[in-house]
């Protein structure tokens, strides 16, 4: 069972972790899946219930859209997902807010000020 703590922290970078991948790249579901697990080392793996409420959440704030990439043959469409200008914009902002908060909080266990160098 996974500690609640840990889904918490989850919870809260899963988010901005797929907007990164999103920015990098135009992705379709299952390529995010992949991609946040392996680029995790297996630590940020949702399912397809967990990842696809971001996608929406992040398509109603505007930072991403999606459309239909046409199947060839026996291959289905799928939905892909493309970073807008406003969610480029958001993944600098949230990288910035990152390093802020783990620099804090590292310094914190460190036993030390975050604003000294």
């Amino acid at each position: 069972m996974e500690d609640r703590f840990l889904q918490q922290l989850n919870k809260g970078v899963l988010e901005m972790l797929v907007l990164e991948l999103v920015c990098a790249k135009p992705s379709y579901g299952y390529e995010l899946l992949t991609s946040l697990k392996e680029k995790s080392g297996g630590v940020f793996a949702p399912k397809e219930g967990t990842l696809y409420p971001i996608l929406y959440r992040l398509e109603d704030d505007g930072m991403i859209v999606s459309g239909w990439q046409g199947g060839e043959g026996r291959a289905a469409p799928k939905k892909i997902y493309t970073a807008t200008e406003a969610g480029q914009a958001e993944r600098l902002r949230r990288r910035e807010l990152w390093r802020s908060f783990s620099g804090t909080v590292n310094a914190f266990f460190e036993g030390g000020n975050p604003d000294e160098p």
